[in-house]
């Protein structure tokens, strides 16, 4: 088992690092210049982290960069409270608009890898969102990113699971990463890890069930290939949370 990938490492200490150090270079300016001007220069740097890493460290950032706006940049400076009314709306607006462009600035990450993707792994995203729009049956779009997941990742077997999750087998993350336990698995220095590999179908936010992966034996899906995998997982959640699965027998 290995750590996070460096990227993801880098991302977090700029996380840790970035907001204090603009914070420290803007206090020389903080009677001259507007406490929204301010703010706006830590979105920056939310921005640039979430945009090279990953949605921890987008959102660690944005809490970060709250944080040291009040605590340098708001009066009373080098204490957590603030006095003024309009301080803590920009403060709170900080926070919030963070969080969200942290968020996206993720989503870019994963749909900047699917650019560079083949035309066929293009296809296979094509071909699921086209089968949600033609049928009313969520289980056969299901039933159709099994088989797209089992010939994308080489997989020995592909089934899915409806209802609530059950033990704690390694997973496939939205990041295309892949974790087993509490660590990171290096998938391209060592293949999967032995066993199941769950993939969670997420649609609109809600959880729907999870694809229980199992690979063949040898395989190491690079990370394009696994970022697919997720968008994958996600489109049949969306079927399954907009028209909800067919009856169990």
């Amino acid at each position: 088992m290995t750590k996070y990938p460096l990227r993801d490492r880098v991302a977090v200490v700029a996380a840790l690092v970035g907001p204090p150090l603009v914070a420290l270079l803007l206090v020389p300016f903080r009677d001259s210049l507007s406490h929204t001007n301010a703010a706006l220069v830590l979105v920056v740097v939310v921005v640039a982290v979430a945009a090279g890493g990953n949605r921890v460290a987008g959102a660690l950032t944005a809490v970060s960069a709250a944080v040291w706006f009040d605590f340098l940049l708001t009066r009373p400076y080098q204490s957590l409270g603030i006095d003024a009314a309009d301080d803590v709306e920009t403060a709170v607006l900080l926070l919030a608009v963070g969080l969200v462009v942290s968020q996206l600035g993720a989503r870019a990450r994963r749909l900047e890898v699917v650019v560079v993707t083949g035309a066929a792994d293009l296809a296979r995203i094509h071909d699921t969102a086209e089968l949600a729009r033609a049928t009313t049956s969520a289980d056969a779009v299901v039933t159709h990113v099994k088989g797209q997941l089992t010939e994308l990742l080489q997989l020995r077997d592909c089934r899915f699971e409806y209802g609530s999750l059950l033990g704690h087998p390694p997973r496939l993350e939205q990041d295309g990463g892949v974790s087993a336990g509490r660590r990171r698995w290096d998938v391209d220095q060592r293949g999967w890890p032995r066993g199941e590999i769950e993939l969670r179908a997420i649609g609109n936010g809600h959880y729907q069930g999870r694809f229980m992966l199992t690979p063949a034996e040898g395989t190491a899906p690079p990370l394009t290939a696994r970022l697919v995998a997720v968008i994958l997982a996600d489109q049949a959640g969306a079927a399954l949370d907009t028209a909800g699965p067919e009856p169990r027998p």
